[in-house]
């Protein structure tokens, strides 16, 4: 487990990445180090799956960490970066290559209270928990999630559908845009960010009552990897557990999860890679 502070936050992280099962190569790639935390899932094969996501960890380990609160343009920047980055890598491979990336950024916003810039691209993700509570933030960009959101796809048959690896966002493809949330930083929250390797093994309910269970980030993070290892392993597993213990909100006030109206238009514009 380690401790960080970012301004008045104090947070515990503890994060685990594990090859699985299956797989030769640990295509995963995460960061811890405020105020940037990021997961990311390398596409392309033992080649250059690795690289990949290595690439965009290094973007932003690069340009936020040692940093204080980050900006909504450092954190543009850092995709950008990525993307660069992972085209590069690309051009050194036969088949190509690319790579998801999941994370959360402390940002400051409004009257200068401790917010969570949270953004997406591909089919990690980030999940919220408080209580007994466990709330999906971000929405995967994957074939499997537009026929759900289509009606074509039951959610019920995503584990079983034969296409639900296939994404439609990736940093280093032609459509590398990142979805991105605002959202408040509350004392006493859990976060979890997380590759495919978790969700495609362990159904949310499972996920929820492991975070509600364990107390200790870092055996939560060991628990759902090795869950997920019982359940097959069938891919590369990484789990990042952040728990706020101080300097948070105390209560949420007029916001929710979602990106808040007045900012929603202003973060589309920031983040487009």
């Amino acid at each position: 487990m380690t401790t960080l502070a970012v301004g008045a936050v104090r947070l515990n992280v503890a994060a685990v990445s594990d090859v699985g099962l299956v797989r030769p190569v640990n295509e995963d790639s995460f960061l811890v180090g405020g105020p940037a935390f990021v997961v990311a899932d390398g596409m392309g094969g033992y080649e250059s799956g690795d690289r990949a996501s290595a690439a965009v960890v290094a973007a932003f380990e690069d340009r936020l960490v040692g940093t204080d609160y980050a900006e909504f343009s450092e954190v543009h920047d850092a995709l950008v970066d990525a993307d660069d980055r992972v085209a590069v890598v690309s051009e050194t491979t036969e088949r190509g290559t690319g790579s998801t990336a999941t994370g959360m950024v402390l940002v400051r916003h409004g009257d200068g209270k401790p917010f969570w810039l949270v953004f997406n691209v591909g089919d990690s993700r980030v999940y919220r928990h408080l209580g007994s509570e466990l709330e999906q933030l971000t929405t995967d960009h994957s074939l499997g999630q537009e026929l759900i959101e289509r009606g074509e796809l039951a959610p019920e048959d995503f584990a079983t559908f034969g296409g639900r690896n296939v994404i439609t966002r990736a940093i280093g493809s032609a459509d590398s845009l990142a979805d991105s949330w605002l959202v408040p930083v509350v004392t006493g929250e859990r976060f979890l960010l997380c590759s495919d390797g978790l969700h495609g093994e362990v159904d949310d309910e499972s996920i929820r009552a492991i975070l509600t269970m364990n107390g200790r980030p870092e055996a939560a993070a060991q628990m759902l990897v090795d869950r997920a290892k019982a359940n097959g392993g069938r891919d590369n597993v990484t789990v990042m557990v952040i728990d706020v213990v101080a300097g948070g909100h105390s209560a949420f006030g007029d916001y929710t999860t979602g990106v808040p109206a007045s900012v929603a238009a202003d973060l589309e514009d920031t983040l487009s890679v």
